[in-house]
């Protein structure tokens, strides 16, 4: 037997349906597959060979043989080569993975390897082609691929664990170089790198000016004290409270504080997270002093230092001022104990009643302040509170006494409180001249018998450069006025308001006791 051609070539996963060859078989033989054959894949028809099978590049790649029946056996050989066609998709081993990655990674670090990233494609004539993007904005330029056909997964630039604390990224393979070209495939991995902090910096006094991630400019502080005194409080700085944190706020490890120097001149204490400092006994001269904090974490891995000066000045023995002779409030009649008195100018704000040191501003802290005359209403702090229930329309006249705890320098204001029918005014609507459908007088001009106390024309209290408070006569004694008669009228029969001094030509004083109009 015979056939006219012994070697063929066909693409795979195409479908023949015509015979590969016409075998000659010689009159009285027949001719049948050879056990050389590749099994399954060819069949003899009509002395016809053909495939049956639709070849597969992947699976088979063989021939067939043909043999002639009868006494004497001929065996005939018929080569048929598959060609590999581009039809499978390249695959990745996960289809997203996360990995942990230290802050303080060096640059070009591998930080995936290749291994962990390729893809595998059943096409065994294919090169696979790499792609990184980005998905996680702001992130481009951060991590690269070796190569184009090399996945691994290098560093590029430093992380900073305070800008970004995870990155994703898409990892796209393709299998042909060409991304328009027929047939092409691909395959998608989504690569999630969390960010670990690492611990790179040392703790920063605040505020602290950043020069970049690394590096932050520390705060220096100024603090002042008077001589001759012992403050009640902490010393207050300026511009800010002797504070630090951990620079890697990822970390964040506690901060234990300390002078580097200056013993005997500071004391501590350790409030949350701050350091508070006193000094232990009064300084008699003026003289500036440069003690050294050191702020340290609490694993004693990192610390760091700033500057600190304290500068010891004279007092002129000055009292603290207030900057109005008379404030003015209002409050809804019926309030309850406890109520703020409101600003009569804003009322949708509390009435602050604030005095201040006129050599030491920064120890107007320890300014207390209270009332003197009057049990209606307390002080809280600059704040004034009623003390009783407010039950009919009135206006009063408190006088408020500020007293520096630390030279015990005091000076005293007097506070003006409408006690109105209606809601205060809206915010920034200017109050009216006449306090509601109160039964005293006006506000703006208030008659004679509910005057509030003037400023005394003998010695003052006041610093020249402070506001003139009213000050009574060193003989006369400040009285609370009595609580009125529950269910009573509104307007009491005897005024406790001042009685008004015609004023002479020497200038004397009016008296000064709480007004009830």
């Amino acid at each position: 037997c015979s056939v006219n051609k012994t070697f063929f070539e066909i693409e795979e996963n195409k479908n023949l349906t015509e015979p590969l060859v016409d075998i000659y078989v010689p009159e009285g033989q027949q001719v049948t597959l050879g056990s050389s054959s590749t099994p399954s894949t060819f069949q003899i028809q009509n002395n016809q060979l053909f495939l049956s099978v639709i070849p597969d590049y992947e699976v088979q790649a063989g021939g067939g043989g043909a043999r002639g029946g009868g006494p004497q056996v001929t065996q005939l050989r018929v080569f048929v080569s598959v060609l590999d066609v581009n039809d499978k998709l390249p695959i990745f081993p996960f289809t997203t993975k996360v990995v942990n990655v230290s802050e303080d990674t060096k640059v070009n670090s591998i930080v995936i390897p290749e291994t962990d990233l390729e893809a595998q494609d059943d096409d065994k004539d294919d090169m696979l082609f790499y792609t990184l993007q980005e998905v996680t904005p702001g992130t481009d330029g951060s991590f690269s691929l070796v190569g184009t056909n090399r996945p691994a997964l290098r560093l590029d630039k430093l992380l900073d664990f305070d800008r970004c604390q995870s990155m994703t990224f898409q990892l796209l393979v393709r299998d042909t170089e060409q991304e328009d070209a027929k047939p092409s495939h691909t395959a998608t991995a989504t690569l999630t790198l969390n960010i670990l902090p690492a611990d790179l910096r040392p703790p920063w006094f605040l505020p602290c000016v950043y020069s970049d991630s690394y590096v932050c400019i520390q705060a220096q502080y100024q603090g002042a004290i008077p001589t001759g005194h012992r403050l009640p409080d902490p010393l207050t700085w300026s511009p800010g409270p002797i504070y630090a944190v951990d620079g890697d706020r990822g970390i964040n490890q506690p901060i234990i504080y300390s002078f580097v120097d200056g013993k005997g001149v500071l004391s501590l204490a350790l409030i949350p997270a701050a350091l508070s400092t006193q000094h232990p006994d009064p300084i008699p001269d003026p003289l500036t002093l440069y003690p050294t904090p050191q702020g340290e974490q609490a694993d004693l891995a990192r610390y760091s230092v700033t500057q600190v000066s304290v500068e010891a000045r004279a007092t002129s023995g000055s009292p603290p001022s207030f900057s109005q002779s008379l404030y003015r409030g209002t409050v809804a009649l019926g309030s309850g104990v406890g109520t703020v008195i409101k600003d009569a100018a804003t009322p949708s704000q509390s009435l602050r009643v604030q005095a201040q040191d006129p050599d030491f501003p920064d120890i107007n802290s320890a300014i207390t302040y209270r009332i003197t005359n009057h049990s209606y209403f307390r002080m809280e702090g600059e704040v004034v509170l009623t003390a009783v229930a407010l039950d009919h329309v009135a206006v009063f006249y408190a006088e408020v006494e500020a007293k520096n705890t630390v030279t015990s320098a005091t000076v005293t204001t007097v506070v003006e409180i409408q006690v109105r029918e209606q809601e205060p005014l809206p915010t920034g609507e200017p109050p009216t001249s006449e306090a509601g459908s109160t039964t005293g007088p006006s506000s703006s001009a208030p008659s004679e018998g509910t005057r509030p106390p003037g400023p005394s024309q003998g010695p003052s209290t006041t610093s020249s450069g402070g506001g003139t408070g009213p000050h009574p006569p060193s003989d006369m004694t400040l009285r609370t006025p009595a609580l009125p008669t529950p269910g009573g009228p509104s307007s009491m029969g005897t005024s406790t308001s001042p009685s008004p001094a015609a004023p002479s030509s020497g200038g004397s004083a009016p008296t000064v006791e709480p007004g009830i109009s």
